[in-house]
């Protein structure tokens, strides 16, 4: 029996359209088969000059199994998670057997890493997936480090051990909309009423906050007009945060508007070592040492990738590694890594001293980012067109530099923290201001 179709010949063409304009992408592999894609991590191959032999075997141990974790687990998945811009939750058991949030702080289950050892957890993360060392770098070395250093004892005892194995998540909330360089600024306020303090604001690019069971927001006293911290459920009433879409660099990490609607906090979570602006400086100095080892990561990610590409990767008949301008601007890559290496370890040693100043952590994180800029703009330039895929690490790792770049400190501010220390001049506020608060 013969059926005709009822459909005329444009309907036909528009159907074999469709379906050829419809099929799924190729895998990378069969796309472009000259080239291993990051899914598949490529060996490290930046320690030049054997900084591994710095570390003891504790800090090469807890390295290792940080970099191991991350090429077997994040690393074939990050693009998909990076271009949907999602969270891959179903990774965090694994990042709570590292073992390594909490990082320094000792005791509630804590490891009491050294602070190198963190360090170097953090940039193997950061090579592999910079999302992810965000994603621990604020639930531990800003949220839980804060408890660690500004909480009670009934505090530290209350959440510390269940943030360590990250059974639940913490965000720390300074930024607000109006008020990010000029943090001490902040505009949300904390109003003393009986059993506890009314939080009434807003804070902005909070990572983790979409999902934090735990957030740590700092507000202003209204009597004191002092800068007081507070530890707030997520289900707290009047709570609410919203992610901010649309980002182009650290896609997997969850950054959201929190909006505080006359947010009740029982007195008991109101952090009692934070009485001043000045006494959120013990975190982010600490902090800020961790974010530098972020471009450090990158950096060794970005080279390796390039490393193994220009091997693999072939034009005129010779591969890429052949050609002297790539060799030239691999090593230029490569003497990068080694100085940021070298100043980021110089910068823990610094600290376990009791030595660091808020000037000496300034400095590294705006020299140790700006040198990952240069570093991963040169491996863009590697990969050619494969430079601006996903797959390939590099063009990922361009986009998530960027906000690290300018968090905790842009390169700008870091550099006036430094300035200061070194000619005791403050030159935050334009001149035109200073002299104008002094009339």
């Amino acid at each position: 029996m013969t059926i005709k179709s009822s459909k005329t010949k444009g309907d036909l063409h528009e159907d074999a359209k469709s379906s050829y304009f419809h099929l799924p992408a190729l895998d990378v592999s069969d796309a472009f088969p000259q080239a291993t894609p990051a899914s598949i991590f490529p060996p490290c191959t930046s320690d030049y000059y054997q900084f591994d032999d710095l570390l003891t075997p504790e800090e090469q141990a807890i390295r290792m199994k940080v970099r191991e974790c991350m090429e077997k687990e994040i690393a074939p998945i990050m693009a998909e998670y990076w271009e949907k811009a999602q969270f891959p939750f179903h990774v965090v058991p694994k990042l709570s057997a590292l073992c390594v949030a909490g990082g320094t702080i000792k005791g509630y289950g804590c490891p009491g890493l050294s602070i190198t050892a963190s360090a170097f957890a953090t940039a193997e993360m950061a090579r592999v997936d910079a999302s992810c060392s965000t994603f621990i770098l604020v639930h531990s070395s800003l949220a839980m480090l804060t408890i660690a250093l500004c909480g009670s004892e009934t505090q530290k005892q209350k959440y510390l051990p269940s943030l360590a194995q990250i059974k639940t998540v913490a965000c720390w909330a300074l930024t607000e909309p109006d008020y990010g360089s000029d943090a001490s600024a902040l505009k949300t306020t904390a109003t003393k009423v009986a059993g506890g303090w009314i939080l009434e604001g807003q804070k902005r690019w909070i990572g983790n906050s979409t999902f934090a069971d735990v957030l740590v927001i700092f507000a202003r006293n209204t009597t004191t007009n002092q800068i007081n911290g507070f530890i707030v459920k997520k289900d707290a009433p009047g709570l609410q945060a919203t992610k901010i879409e649309n980002k182009i660099g650290l896609r997997i990490v969850q950054n959201g508007d929190i909006l505080l609607k006359r947010v009740f906090v029982p007195d008991e979570d109101r952090l009692p070592g934070v009485n001043s602006f000045q006494d959120t400086n013990k975190v982010l100095a600490v902090s800020r040492v961790m974010v530098s080892w972020q471009p450090i990561g990158i950096s060794m990610g970005v080279y390796d990738m390039c490393h193994r590409y220009l091997k693999e990767r072939k034009q005129f008949g010779a591969p890429l590694a052949a050609f002297q301008l790539n060799q030239q601007k691999l090593v230029h890559m490569l003497g990068n890594v080694q100085a940021m290496i070298l100043v980021g370890w110089r910068l823990c040693q610094l600290y376990e001293k009791g030595k660091m100043t808020p000037g000496h952590a300034s400095l590294g994180k705006a020299w140790i980012s700006l040198k990952a800029r240069e570093t991963v703009s040169l491996g863009r330039e590697l990969l050619g067109g494969n430079g601006i895929l996903a797959d390939f690490l590099v063009a990922k790792a361009f986009c998530d530099l960027e906000p690290i770049y300018t968090y905790e400190g842009t390169y700008d501010i870091n550099t006036l923290i430094t300035g200061r220390e070194i000619t005791g001049v403050a030159s935050f506020r334009p001149a035109v201001l200073s002299q104008r608060s002094r009339l």
